[in-house]
């Protein structure tokens, strides 16, 4: 397996796998072009997890510039995806290792996430990675 900047190309599997997590359907044609869109920008890093020409996993970093004290960005990690054959075997792990990288190589000073509660295994696995869920309480309302 290798974890790689995510291409144009890995849409098509990309949308498979999130239909297979969230199970709803989501257009290609639109996130071909948000991508595009997004990568021209700048603002997001996106990486993929292949397994020979198999699109396993991916994670999508969000930059969010800041204010206060020395200005440094931060990072939002979002749409953490495992393909649930593979989960168990390293991936998750792989894409947030991958993901931090490319966040301390741009200065920024730190990675936030949000998850349900209610997804034990996935609080499980950002724990063992390292983030913490004891100190900070998230927030999420959808607004359509």
């Amino acid at each position: 397996m290798i974890i790689r900047d995510m291409a144009a190309g890995d849409i098509p599997q990309l949308e498979k796998l999130y239909r297979q997590f969230w199970n709803e359907e989501s257009s290609r044609e639109t996130m071909t072009a948000q991508f595009e869109e997004l990568q021209t920008k700048g603002t997001h890093i996106f990486l993929s997890a292949m397994e020979k020409d198999k699109l396993v996993g991916s994670v999508m970093g969000v930059m969010c510039g800041e204010l206060y004290g020395d200005g440094k960005p931060f990072l939002v990690l979002e749409n953490m995806i495992v393909d649930k054959d593979y989960r168990h075997r390293g991936v998750g792990t792989a894409l947030i290792s991958e993901l931090e990288k490319a966040a301390a190589h741009r200065n920024y000073s730190q990675v936030i996430l949000v998850t349900e509660k209610n997804r034990v295994d996935a609080v499980r696995f950002y724990e063992s990675a390292g983030y913490s869920s004891q100190t900070h309480v998230g927030f999420k309302k959808k607004l359509s």
